[in-house]
C-alpha cells in the first residue's frame, strides 16, 4: 500500500468514528478557485449567557452542523464558500477568557466545503442559523453556543446581595398576616411623614442594544450600545447602595439580548420595575433633550414616539434572533396589551423620572410619551424606556461620553425611582423559590 493510499484510508476511518481527526482534517488553504462567495467578516460576542459567532458573507450558503464529545466540539460544514484570510484568522478572534469557547479554527475540509471547528469549554446547546441582509449587514451565518447549564439570574442576584441584605428571620417569627417573609412593611417616617418601604425591591435595568446591534451611532462614532451599558452600570451601583433596593442587568457586557428575553429576565427575578436605557437619534442633528416613554394601549402619542418604537422593535432583526427558537406562548403574552393597571403605574413612574431628568438636561417633551415598545410589554411590571439624550446631536453625544454626566444621569434616575416608591409603596410579593 502506498503512503498516499494509507493516508486516505486513515482519514476515512478517523472521520467515521468522529474522533480527534476533525481538527487534523481541517487543512487551511490560502485561497479557492472560482467565484464562490467570500466571508467578509467574523465577529465574536462572548458572554456568560451565551457566546455568539457571526460570519458575514456574500450570497446564501448551505451548511450543516453537529456536536462531538471527548473533547466537546461544535463542527459546521459550509458548502460553496471561498476559504480566505478572514476565515484563516478565526483562531485570533476568541479571547482566552471566553466563558464558552476554547478555540475556533477553519480550513478546507474537502473540495467545495470549508469546515469550522469550535472547541468548547463545556457542554452546550448550539443554535446555528442564517440571517437575511438588514441595515448595514449582508448575509450572516450565526453560531450561538448556550451553556447546557445556563447561569440562574435569580441565584446570581441572591448571591450578589449576600451580606448587603439583612438575613431572613425564622418562619416562627412571622406567625400570620402581612408580616410573613416577602411582604413589605410600610410605616411613616417621623421627620417627613411619608411612607417608607422596608421590603427589598428589585429593579431590572436594560441597557439597550448590544452585540451585533450597535443601536444609533453618533457623528463622532459613539455607539448607543456602549453608552447605555455604561449608564446602566453606574445606575446599578447607585441602586445597590440603597438600603431597600437591588438591581439586575439584562446584559452586563457587549452581547445581544432578544427583546422577549429581556422581559423574561425581569419576570424571572420578580422585578418591581423595569427600566430600558437608550440614547435617542433623529435625522436632524439639532434635536436634543431627554425623554421617557411607556407602553401604549391605543397607539403612539406622537409621530416621533411611533417611529422610535418601530426602530427599537426592529432590534431583533439587526441583533439577530433565531425565529424557530422563539416561545409562541411568550410571544402571545408580549402582544397582550390589556394591562391598564400596569400602564397607569408606568405613567406615574415616568412622570417622576422625567421630572428628575429635567433637572440635569433639557427635556425633549415635557410629558411622558407612549408607544408600542415590545420591550415594555411585561404584563405585571411597571416599565419605562428612558432616552437619556440625542446621540445624533454632537453636543449631547459629547456629554453622553462624559463620566460626570453619566453619573448625573444615574443619580437623577435614582431620585425618580425613590419618589415613585415613596408615593406608591410596593405591595406584597411572594418570595420566589430558589430550589433547583
Amino acid at each position: 500500500m502506498s503512503r498516499r493510499s494509507g493516508l486516505c484510508l486513515g482519514r476515512r476511518q478517523l472521520l467515521r468514528y468522529a474522533g480527534a481527526s476533525l481538527i487534523l482534517s481541517v487543512t487551511p488553504l490560502a485561497g479557492a478557485v472560482g467565484k464562490q462567495p467570500s466571508v467578509l467578516a467574523v465577529r465574536v460576542w462572548p458572554a456568560a449567557d451565551y457566546t455568539r459567532v457571526t460570519l458575514e458573507h456574500e450570497g446564501e450558503l448551505k451548511f450543516k452542523h453537529f456536536l462531538i464529545e471527548n473533547p466537546d466540539r461544535l463542527v459546521v460544514d459550509i458548502e460553496g464558500v471561498e476559504f480566505n484570510s478572514v476565515l484563516d484568522s478565526l483562531s485570533s478572534k476568541v479571547a482566552t477568557d471566553d466563558p464558552n469557547i476554547k478555540l475556533l479554527r477553519a480550513g478546507r475540509f474537502k473540495p467545495g466545503v470549508v469546515r469550522l471547528v469550535m472547541e468548547l469549554k463545556g457542554k452546550v446547546n448550539p443554535q446555528v442559523f442564517t440571517l437575511a441582509p438588514v441595515g448595514e449587514y449582508g448575509h450572516r451565518l450565526v453560531l450561538d453556543v448556550y451553556p447546557l447549564n445556563p447561569p440562574d439570574p435569580l441565584m446570581a442576584l441572591l448571591e450578589g446581595r449576600e451580606g448587603a441584605v439583612e438575613p431572613l428571620k425564622n418562619e416562627q417569627d412571622f406567625p400570620t398576616g402581612d408580616n410573613k417573609p416577602g411582604a413589605p412593611e410600610v410605616h411613616t417616617a417621623k421627620k417627613t411623614g411619608k411612607p417608607v418601604v422596608d421590603r427589598l425591591v428589585t429593579i431590572t435595568l436594560d441597557p439597550g442594544h448590544g452585540g451585533e446591534d450597535p443601536g444609533a451611532i453618533g457623528k463622532g462614532g459613539t455607539y448607543e450600545k456602549n453608552v447605555t451599558l455604561e449608564v446602566a452600570r453606574r445606575l446599578k451601583r447607585r441602586i445597590d447602595a440603597e438600603p431597600n433596593m437591588r438591581a439586575v442587568l439584562t446584559r452586563d457586557s457587549d452581547f445581544f439580548v432578544p427583546l422577549n428575553v429581556r422581559v423574561q429576565k425581569a419576570r424571572r427575578v420578580q422585578s418591581d420595575l423595569f427600566l430600558s436605557i437608550h440614547a435617542d437619534a433623529w435625522i436632524k442633528p439639532d434635536a436634543r433633550g431627554s425623554s421617557v416613554f411607556v407602553l401604549s394601549e391605543r397607539g403612539a402619542s406622537s409621530t416621533q414616539a411611533r417611529l422610535l418604537a418601530q426602530r427599537e422593535n426592529e432590534a431583533d432583526l439587526v441583533g439577530g434572533v433565531n425565529i424557530r427558537s422563539r416561545d409562541p406562548f411568550l410571544a402571545r403574552t408580549l402582544l397582550d396589551l390589556s394591562q391598564t393597571a400596569t400602564i397607569n403605574d408606568s405613567l406615574k413612574l415616568g412622570k417622576y423620572l422625567l421630572g428628575e431628568l429635567g433637572s440635569i438636561n433639557t427635556l425633549h417633551k415635557n410629558h411622558v410619551e407612549q408607544a408600542g415598545f415590545a420591550v415594555l410589554k411585561a404584563p405585571d411590571i411597571p416599565s419605562a424606556l428612558i432616552e437619556t439624550a440625542f446621540i445624533s446631536n454632537p453636543e449631547e453625544e459629547r456629554r453622553l461620553n462624559d463620566d460626570a454626566y453619566q453619573e448625573k444621569l444615574a443619580e437623577a434616575i435614582v431620585r425618580g425611582i425613590r419618589q415613585y416608591f415613596i408615593k406608591h409603596p410596593p405591595g406584597p410579593k411572594a418570595r420566589p423559590s430558589v430550589i433547583g
